[in-house]
Protein backbone atom coordinates (compact mmCIF):
# COMPACT_ATOMS: atom_id res chain seq x y z
CA UNK A 1 0.00 0.00 0.00
CA UNK A 2 3.10 2.41 0.72
CA UNK A 3 4.20 1.42 -2.70
CA UNK A 4 0.93 2.54 -4.27
CA UNK A 5 0.79 5.85 -2.53
CA UNK A 6 4.10 7.06 -3.22
CA UNK A 7 3.68 6.00 -7.21
CA UNK A 8 0.52 8.63 -6.99
CA UNK A 9 2.12 10.96 -5.44
CA UNK A 10 5.09 11.17 -7.66
CA UNK A 11 2.55 11.01 -10.85
CA UNK A 12 0.52 13.53 -9.14
CA UNK A 13 3.77 15.94 -8.39
CA UNK A 14 4.88 15.58 -11.96
CA UNK A 15 1.81 16.57 -13.46
CA UNK A 16 2.07 19.73 -11.37
CA UNK A 17 5.39 20.44 -12.63
CA UNK A 18 4.83 19.38 -16.21
CA UNK A 19 1.60 21.69 -16.40
CA UNK A 20 3.00 24.31 -14.12
CA UNK A 21 5.89 24.82 -16.40
CA UNK A 22 3.93 24.87 -19.81
CA UNK A 23 1.35 27.44 -18.47
CA UNK A 24 4.74 29.37 -16.52
CA UNK A 25 5.97 29.24 -20.40
CA UNK A 26 3.16 30.93 -22.09
CA UNK A 27 2.22 33.47 -19.64
CA UNK A 28 6.18 34.65 -19.61
CA UNK A 29 7.80 33.74 -22.98
CA UNK A 30 4.93 33.11 -25.35
CA UNK A 31 5.34 34.84 -29.06
CA UNK A 32 1.49 35.49 -28.78
CA UNK A 33 -1.24 35.71 -26.45
CA UNK A 34 -3.56 33.27 -28.73
CA UNK A 35 -1.59 30.26 -27.51
CA UNK A 36 -4.60 27.65 -27.82
CA UNK A 37 -2.59 25.43 -25.00
CA UNK A 38 -1.32 28.51 -23.08
CA UNK A 39 -5.06 30.09 -22.95
CA UNK A 40 -6.79 26.90 -22.37
CA UNK A 41 -4.64 26.60 -19.29
CA UNK A 42 -4.35 29.70 -18.01
CA UNK A 43 -8.45 29.83 -18.09
CA UNK A 44 -8.88 26.67 -15.68
CA UNK A 45 -6.03 28.37 -13.43
CA UNK A 46 -7.15 29.34 -9.95
CA UNK A 47 -8.16 32.77 -9.80
CA UNK A 48 -5.28 34.47 -8.40
CA UNK A 49 -2.60 32.08 -10.75
CA UNK A 50 -4.86 33.58 -13.92
CA UNK A 51 -4.70 37.01 -12.39
CA UNK A 52 -1.34 36.85 -12.06
CA UNK A 53 -0.53 35.80 -15.19
CA UNK A 54 -3.87 37.99 -17.23
CA UNK A 55 -2.31 40.74 -15.57
CA UNK A 56 1.64 39.08 -17.06
CA UNK A 57 0.21 38.97 -20.42
CA UNK A 58 -1.29 42.53 -20.69
CA UNK A 59 2.25 43.21 -20.01
CA UNK A 60 3.43 41.82 -22.68
CA UNK A 61 1.13 42.70 -25.11
CA UNK A 62 -0.56 46.09 -23.95
CA UNK A 63 -2.26 46.51 -27.88
CA UNK A 64 -3.87 43.36 -28.27
CA UNK A 65 -7.30 42.21 -27.15
CA UNK A 66 -7.17 39.42 -24.13
CA UNK A 67 -6.96 36.02 -25.07
CA UNK A 68 -10.08 34.01 -23.26
CA UNK A 69 -9.89 34.09 -19.45
CA UNK A 70 -8.30 37.15 -19.39
CA UNK A 71 -11.05 39.24 -20.73
CA UNK A 72 -13.23 41.64 -19.03
CA UNK A 73 -17.15 41.50 -18.88
CA UNK A 74 -17.58 43.17 -23.05
CA UNK A 75 -14.81 40.90 -23.83
CA UNK A 76 -12.38 43.92 -25.27
CA UNK A 77 -10.93 45.09 -21.74
CA UNK A 78 -8.18 42.96 -19.85
CA UNK A 79 -9.03 41.65 -16.23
Amino acid sequence: MKKIAQVVCIVVIAAAVMFGGRWYMYVAHAGSPYDEVGIALNSQAPKPLRRWGCHRLQERFPRQLPPYGCAGQEGRTWL
